[in-house]
């Protein structure tokens, strides 16, 4: 049944024709259609440029499209599996995933780098100028709504409680459900490169330009031509429901009337925005085998007595108090630590950025907590050492590639001393993370943070790299708008606790450490 917006989705994670369930592959997949807003027509096209322009909507990751969810066990709630704000977990997690899994997993992410070359492997819609024109132009009053479907796969593997799961044995512990709302305000869009766009526009219809006559490919060729560097549009994401600059129309105009024309591109500012939404699908594809009662009869007497133990993670979302200030930051939030091992700073720049945050350029920046500084020296967010600790901290310095969009907002400065730059990639895949965990060579102990849920106090500071009308993260433009107070994310580690008891049960245990949890498997 079609659920409408804000509605919750409750599908099945478990196949009863299968005994073991195959979590760390399997996936599901939404069919929905979500009523776009438009401030601006796009009707100042000539016709032989739009269908080679294009908008492009999409999720950087399709995993942020959840916006919360919980789990049920044979029917029954399981403690510690409920997950508010997912779709700011989904990124932190997701947006370091190594180049080599996005580009495996060419339908769940959207690197921008491909998109704006018009690249398939993406996960959204691209929407020709021709497309969005037909719908809008009759529309007499603004926003204009153009109606888009989208086909989303989101793979277990990229909600972060599922991150450790692997093989689950259904037929011993029973069905697993999930019920979820999903988030639109996680979708981001931008403009396709023009040029690319039109050159592969032009390229797979030559034929049909040449037999069509003369003039389409005129206009094509002179489209190519004559693009000029000063038609400058935003040049990277935008999250959905704020503003971008995008091109509105691009025209020849005679200059003589010996028929010499010359290259016409608007560029205004256009909101994007969601009116609402109505999903019309959701499909469990759920991987599995069947087993034999050889396989199965050990597993069964193994965990008669025994719990079922998967580890996990999960993230806790916390708003500082204080918004930053012309001098910079400092700020103290009370929170507890359970079993804290790393910790997470973003810095959105508008209320309504969800997948969206840029480097606020900061130096002298620390965090203090339970009488200790995280990281053990002050950092700065465009130099060398930060950036290598980054790598290191989210295990992409060695075997693993960092994707681009990640690398380049570490390493790119927004500004100067004298002057803003503008953007020439998408630089809004920033985060902050802190390790509170030492690396133990694989032993299975924990020295990370743990006030035994109770508060304390946790203070960010820093200073801005660049101030007044060049910093870009305080002033966030020249109207006099200022950001949001920035986000601390503490990542937890949790276990996943199948019991043999009671006809079987399930929690997440969010309480207990490991070592308490494996005495208990191996006693």
């Amino acid at each position: 049944m079609p659920s409408l917006f804000v509605k919750e989705v409750i599908i099945s994670l478990s196949d009863l024709d299968q005994d073991i369930t195959q979590m760390q592959i399997s996936s599901f997949t939404l069919e929905f259609k979500m009523n776009l807003l438009f401030n601006n027509k796009f009707d100042k096209f000539d016709d032989d440029y739009k269908e080679g322009t294009f908008i492009f909507v999409c999720l950087k990751n399709s995993a942020e499209l959840i916006r919360e969810y919980v789990l049920y066990h044979r029917g029954r709630t399981i403690d510690g599996s409920l997950q508010n704000d997912t779709t700011t977990k989904s990124f932190n997690y997701n947006i370091i995933n190594p180049k080599s899994e996005k580009n495996n997993n060419r339908f769940v992410h959207s690197l921008y780098e491909s998109v704006r070359k018009d690249d398939i492997s993406c996960c959204g819609r691209y929407l020709s100028i021709k497309e969005i024109s037909e719908i809008l132009v009759p529309q007499t009053s603004s926003p204009y709504v153009m109606p888009v479907g989208f086909t989303v796969s989101i793979l277990l593997d990229d909600l972060f409680i599922f991150s450790a799961f692997s093989e689950y044995p259904n037929s011993k512990f029973g069905d697993l459900k999930i019920k979820f709302q999903i988030n639109p305000s996680a979708f981001v869009f931008c403009q396709v490169d023009p040029v690319l766009s039109m050159a592969k526009y032009y390229t797979i219809n030559k034929d049909e330009l040449l037999s069509s006559g003369q003039d389409k490919l005129k206009d094509v060729d002179l489209f190519l031509r004559n693009w000029s560097l000063t038609f400058q549009y935003t040049n990277m994401y935008t999250q959905i429901g704020c503003t971008a600059d995008l091109v509105t129309g691009i025209r020849a105009e005679e200059l003589t009337p010996s028929g010499l024309n010359n290259l016409v591109c608007d560029i205004k500012p256009v909101k994007v925005s969601v009116r609402n939404y109505i999903i019309e699908a959701v499909t469990a594809n759920m991987c599995g085998y069947k087993a034999s009662d050889t396989f199965l009869n050990p597993v069964r007497q193994f965990y008669q007595s025994r719990p079922f133990v998967v580890p996990a993670q999960r993230i806790q979302s916390w708003v500082f108090p204080s918004i930053t200030s012309s001098a910079g930051i400092k700020t103290t939030q009370n929170i507890p630590h359970s079993h804290v091992t790393e910790m997470c700073l973003l810095f959105p720049k508008d209320a309504r950025h969800v997948t969206y945050n840029e480097n606020p350029c900061y130096f002298d920046m620390q965090i203090n907590t339970m009488n200790r500084n995280f990281p053990g020296f002050p950092m700065n967010t465009v130099n060398e050492q930060f950036f290598t600790m980054q790598l290191q901290a989210n295990n992409l310095d060695n075997i693993f590639e960092a994707c681009d969009e990640y690398e380049d907002s570490l390493a790119t400065p927004s500004a100067s001393k004298t002057r803003r730059y503008n953007p020439v990639r998408d630089y809004t895949s920033f985060f902050i993370t802190i390790q509170c965990e030492r690396n133990s060579n694989g032993a299975l102990t924990f020295n990370g943070l743990d006030s035994k849920n109770q508060n304390t106090a946790i203070e960010l500071k820093g200073h801005l790299i660049f101030a007044g009308e060049v910093d870009t993260y305080y002033n966030v433009d020249t109207n006099g708008k200022h950001p949001p107070p920035p986000i601390l994310c503490t990542v937890h580690d949790t276990f996943w606790l199948f019991s043999p008891r009671n006809v079987g049960s399930c929690l997440c245990d969010t309480t207990h450490s490991f070592d308490l949890i494996i005495n208990q498997v191996i006693a």
